[in-house]
């Protein structure tokens, strides 16, 4: 077992490049050659408290896409914690593998012993590519996780509360698009059908909305036409097709140059982190465009609130009732932009770090 903490005096000067950009506190890698353990853990910012964050596990292509992962997440979780006014920091982790592969019992109370090691100072979770299962051998080194089974006091799976969350945001999107929220009769697409976005879908459909759906697992598609009534789109198709509401629920970074003037829907609003594959640019093409556009670490947060409610005492009344409020957040937020004349995820970024630097001033960090 072995850790590297990158710290000032290294001097790797492309990856400071990257988290002085960032402005990260703390980056770990962690490597454990009898596991086959290789994971990140980014810690963004700890103003507001721990940084809390799921572990995602992924195939990345090569390992500086999992650090840009990694630095992109984190820095996501600190606003959406800062937004939802939750007193928790950013943090995130990634695992590099596939999931289905290279799993085991041992790699996973591996990496919770790294996280052991960090005193507290990051609190994990699961994510993509993880389950509370493999929380549950996390938990066996050490209490420094959240999102464990209901059987052992936990929330369990914060998915559906994830899901409530962006189901808010969408509801708010049209109040603020069409002057009633009702989802009615609306055409929602919905890209990448997962635990989240499988939630999503029986939400929306149960309002009676005409749905779209797509993702590269068959198995999900068939269970949401089948159940849900759902149109199967392939491809590129879902940036063309003709809709109401555009909900991301797969990986980061789908909206960039090319797929944004190819939209053909007046909202969008999904699950996924860091749909903008460049923030502030692809944020301008979207307000230019004359879309709605609901800031992703927004919506999504109501799989945060789960595990924070979870953190201090697990009520889940209480997480689905702190999760509505994203509904009045997300309109606050578009008169905010209109005010300011900026799109929305940047009038959503200056909320939060708003927060963070006027905490700031009142306390230290972690």
């Amino acid at each position: 077992m072995s850790t590297t903490t990158v710290k000032a005096h290294d001097t790797d000067l492309n990856l400071f490049a990257q988290i002085n950009t960032t402005n990260h506190e703390q980056v770990v890698f962690c490597n454990d050659n009898a596991t086959g353990l290789k994971a990140i853990i980014a810690i963004h910012n700890t103003v507001l408290g721990p940084g809390l964050g799921g572990t995602r596990m992924w195939n990345y292509k090569d390992e500086a896409a999992a650090l840009k992962d990694v630095l992109r997440l984190s820095r996501g979780m600190t606003y959406k914690a800062a937004i939802s006014g939750l007193n928790l920091g950013g943090a995130k982790a990634v695992i590099i593998g596939d999931a289905s592969k290279h799993k085991s019992e041992a790699l996973m109370r591996k990496f919770g012993r790294f996280v052991e090691n960090l005193n507290g100072k990051y609190i994990t979770a699961e994510d993509v590519g993880t389950t509370t299962k493999d929380m549950e051998y996390v938990n066996m080194e050490t209490d420094s996780v959240v999102g464990l089974p209901e059987s052992m006091g936990g929330g369990g799976d914060p998915s559906p509360v994830t899901a409530y969350g962006v189901y808010m945001g969408m509801k708010a999107s049209a109040k603020k698009a069409y002057g009633s929220d009702s989802l009615k009769g609306k055409k929602i697409a919905i890209q990448g059908i997962g635990k989240v976005g499988m939630h999503l879908v029986e939400l929306v459909h149960k309002e009676g909305a005409e749905i779209y759906v797509s993702d590269i697992n068959d198995i999900s598609l068939k269970h949401a036409a089948d159940n849900f009534g759902a149109g199967v789109v392939t491809g590129n198709d879902i940036y063309s097709l003709g809709l109401d509401i555009f909900a991301p629920c797969a990986l980061g970074g789908i909206l960039n140059t090319e797929n944004i003037n190819s939209l053909n829907c007046s909202i969008v609003a999904g699950a996924a982190n860091n749909q903008l594959a460049i923030e502030d640019e692809h944020g301008k093409m979207i307000k230019e465009k004359g879309l709605l556009y609901a800031p992703d670490f927004l919506i999504n947060a109501g799989g945060l609130i789960n595990v924070y409610s979870e953190y201090i005492g697990y009520n889940r009344e209480n997480a689905m009732r702190d999760t509505e409020n994203i509904y009045d957040t997300t309109l606050s937020i578009y008169n905010l932009a209109e005010e300011k004349g900026m799109h929305t995820q940047k009038a959503a970024t200056i909320l939060a770090q708003k927060r963070v630097d006027d905490i700031l001033g009142v306390q230290s960090t972690f």
